[in-house]
């Protein structure tokens, strides 16, 4: 069934309108929609897979930067000072580079999206103040294969998350366990992070749900809204506006139309 997203021109132009609160973002961005569409096909091969999902997250992270990270005023002087000493000079705002910033690779899937994002904050910020960690973890299902919670095996983490940005590139948000999970083993184990920025390339109404009713700090940044088995006249209204009756996962748990299982289907390993 064909899903219907709403496009407002009068809106602030780079997300979309929804009725899921202000801490959602779904970007406004018919590139991204293009590049998930081919990603999740049948007919993908795997070198041209890891490349699109690389440019996904190369934009999504532009957008988290641009919108959510703290900026600062600056002056720098450009190579055109030595002709124009006064008006070679770029005087505006850059990406504030105090700001701490902590990327967490949740094992398998957000090991490419995460890898893109730290390379481009190690571009433009100093590089003490950007992290990779790592996360194992898995899905845990019972004898029907309905998910039942998260498994966490073990970790690399470098050391606190207190007044840090916590980014979590994920790129399924499906029921939101995981992400769940890696927040509550920071806040337990490495500190309070200033800010929770989780970013799924696809989500579902109930991964927002579930995110959003756990963390007061925590915001979303999402490419696509999957809903595809919510009634046809749900479908019909607005995102978010008959949110309790939305349905974006099946009895398993996964998304649909979703991905499949982008760990597996990354890794070419099917366990």
């Amino acid at each position: 069934m064909q899903q219907s997203m709403t496009h407002d021109p009068e809106h602030s132009g780079w997300e979309l309108v929804h009725g899921y609160g202000p801490k959602v973002h779904i970007l406004d961005n018919l590139y991204l929609l293009t590049a998930l569409a081919k990603l999740s096909g049948m007919k993908i091969r795997h070198p041209e897979m890891t490349a699109t999902l690389r440019r996904v997250y190369q934009i999504m992270l532009a957008n988290v930067a641009g919108h959510d990270l703290p900026r600062l005023r600056t002056e720098e002087p450009t190579r055109m000072q030595e002709l124009h000493p006064h008006e070679g000079v770029y005087r505006g705002d850059v990406l504030d580079p105090a700001t701490r910033i902590v990327i967490v690779d949740i094992i398998r899937a957000g090991i490419v999206p995460s890898q893109v994002c730290f390379e481009m904050l190690t571009a433009v910020l100093p590089d003490e103040n950007v992290r990779l960690d790592h996360l194992n973890m898995a899905r845990r299902s019972d004898a029907e294969g309905h998910v039942t919670g998260v498994d966490l095996s073990g970790s690399k983490i470098g050391g606190t998350v207190d007044g840090a940005v916590l980014l979590l590139p994920d790129p399924m948000g499906a029921t939101g366990s995981t992400t769940l999970r890696a927040i509550q083993h920071y806040r337990e184990h490495h500190g309070r992070p200033a800010r929770v920025i989780a970013m799924p390339m696809i989500a579902t109404p109930e991964y927002l749900k579930a995110v959003l009713g756990a963390f007061d700090d925590l915001v979303v940044y999402t490419a696509r809204l999957d809903r595809g088995l919510s009634p046809a006249d749900v479908l019909a209204r607005c995102p978010g506006e008959r949110w309790s009756e939305e349905r974006g996962l099946n009895e398993h748990g996964y998304i649909v139309p979703g991905a499949g299982g982008m760990g597996e289907v990354l890794n070419n390993a099917w366990c």
